[in-house]
C-alpha cells in the first residue's frame, strides 16, 4: 500500500490535465499506458509524434482521450493525460485512472509480469 500512497502523491491536476513522471524508459511507459487504456475498455485510436514525445489518441463512447509521452532521460519519463467529456469539460477523474492503471501496469512488469508489447 506504500507504493500506492506515494504514487497518488506524486500525480497532479492542471487546468484538468493529469499529469505524472515514472522512473521507466519511455516505451514502457508507452506500452504501459495502452495497456491500461485496454484493461479500462477504452478503444486506442493512432500515434502520433510531437516535438518532444509521442502522442497516443483513444475514445470511449463518451470520451476522447490523449496521452502525450515524453522521455525526460533514458530512465525517466512525464505522462501527461487529458480526456474530455463532450467538447469543452475535461473528466480528471478518468485520466487519473488512466495513471493509477499505468502505475499499475509498469509495477506488475517490474515484478517479472508483462506489460502487452502488442501495440
Amino acid at each position: 500500500m506504500l507504493g500506492v500512497g506515494a504514487g497518488t502523491a506524486l500525480r497532479y491536476s492542471f487546468d484538468g490535465v493529469t499529469s505524472r513522471t515514472f522512473t521507466a524508459p519511455a516505451a514502457a511507459v508507452k506500452h504501459a499506458s495502452l495497456d491500461a487504456l485496454e484493461r479500462m475498455g477504452i478503444a486506442f485510436e493512432s500515434f502520433d509524434r510531437f516535438e518532444s514525445g509521442e502522442l497516443i489518441t483513444a475514445r470511449s463512447e463518451h470520451r476522447a482521450v490523449s496521452i502525450e509521452i515524453e522521455p525526460i532521460s533514458p530512465r525517466a519519463t512525464r505522462m501527461r493525460i487529458a480526456a474530455k467529456n463532450g467538447s469543452v469539460f475535461y473528466d480528471t477523474a478518468t485520466a487519473s485512472e488512466i495513471v493509477a492503471q499505468t502505475e499499475r501496469s509498469l509495477a506488475s512488469a517490474a515484478r517479472g509480469g508483462s506489460v502487452n508489447a502488442s501495440f
